[in-house]
């Protein structure tokens, strides 16, 4: 078997009817699939069962540990040469696993990842959050790009894994959040050969409302300060700008506040210009993207969201356990980090 797609699962039958069916689309045949129903209310078998004629397709269900514990309990009882990881709400296109293939008969790699993009049914908040997380703006453009990295960090919505290789490494960590990071980090650690394969990319619908996006988005800011007291030296430039941004977000609203109590104009233009810039920034290049005007205003509130949701996450998680000195399940108990 050259491959098991690994697909953990909570409460989310209808998005594995659609990935099961781009699944039967694939023009490469070699693969089975793994379905892990991690303490669902909502499950999914009677989707699966729906594909069982059409598919190599398994399905096992266990109590809720999370999504990095769930992938471990699939691994275990795959049987495929390299383990593919998605999340249940990508739908692949139908060469998706041929891109995989060709890009591996070129480059051998020990893991890899794919870009994401959205598919032309998503809705236009799906399009617009789509757009925050991919953009150059919002410090999202390395996970759609073929621009050359010196690493690549997969993600575990579109990842690949050679099976001897998770299993040498004990496959994700109890983390609840970031626990794909933090395996691309340990992947890194033991030497590994890591790549990106711009061809083999994924819809990916990420989440369906903003309240979602933001608790989302907040959670990977929070992820952040754990991978770094875990790893000091993961911590990058570009993992500080959405708190930055948050920061002076924040300076910007207190300019205009003051504007009011005060009566100057001069500083509600100074509070006001630099947040309608960006927005303009934003909207302009999302609407030319979507060809959508209506996306590129959804899409000025997504960046918003993701930066600012991020950048909390990430000055909420710096206070608690940097100057605090807390330790990551009681600064976060309701997140429970390990």
């Amino acid at each position: 078997m050259r491959y098991s797609v690994v697909i953990p699962v909570y409460n989310r039958p209808d998005e594995v009817d659609e990935l099961l069916q781009s699944l039967t689309l694939q023009t490469f045949r070699d693969f089975e699939v793994v379905i892990v129903e991690d303490g669902s209310s909502l499950p999914c078998q009677g989707v699966v069962e729906k594909y069982r004629d059409v598919l190599n397709v398994h399905y096992y269900t266990k109590p809720n540990s999370g999504p990095g514990q769930t992938r471990n309990y699939a691994a275990e009882r795959s049987n495929g040469e390299y383990l593919l990881i998605l999340d249940s709400d990508c739908i692949l296109p139908p060469g998706y696993l041929q891109a995989v293939e060709e890009e591996l008969q070129r480059k051998p790699a020990e893991a890899f990842g794919g870009p994401d993009r959205a598919h032309e049914s998503f809705t236009p908040v799906q399009k617009a959050i789509n757009y925050a997380m991919t953009s150059f703006f919002t410090t999202g453009g390395i996970r759609g790009g073929k621009k050359k990295m010196d690493k690549f960090y997969p993600r575990s919505f579109n990842m690949g894994v050679r099976a001897d290789v998770y299993k040498q490494l004990g496959g994700f960590s109890r983390m609840r959040f970031g626990e794909d990071i933090d395996f691309s980090i340990r992947i890194f650690k033991a030497g590994c050969h890591c790549c990106l394969f711009p061809e083999a990319w994924v819809w990916h619908k990420r989440r369906t409302d903003f309240r979602k996006f933001f608790k989302q988005v907040h959670n990977s800011g929070i992820a952040r300060i754990n991978l770094y007291k875990k790893y000091p030296e993961s911590l990058k430039l570009v993992h500080l700008l959405p708190a930055v941004f948050t920061a002076g977000v924040t300076c910007l609203l207190l300019l205009v506040l003051l504007s009011g109590l005060l009566g100057s104009r001069l500083l509600l233009f100074l509070g006001v210009v630099p947040l309608l810039l960006f927005a303009l920034v934003i909207f302009l290049d999302s609407s030319l993207q979507n060809k959508s005007p209506k996306i590129g205003l959804l899409s000025v509130i997504a960046a918003f969201i993701q930066l600012t949701g991020y950048g909390t996450g990430f000055l909420r998680a710096w206070w608690k356990r940097c100057v605090l000195g807390k330790d990551s399940f009681s600064a976060f108990e309701k997140n429970f980090y390990q």
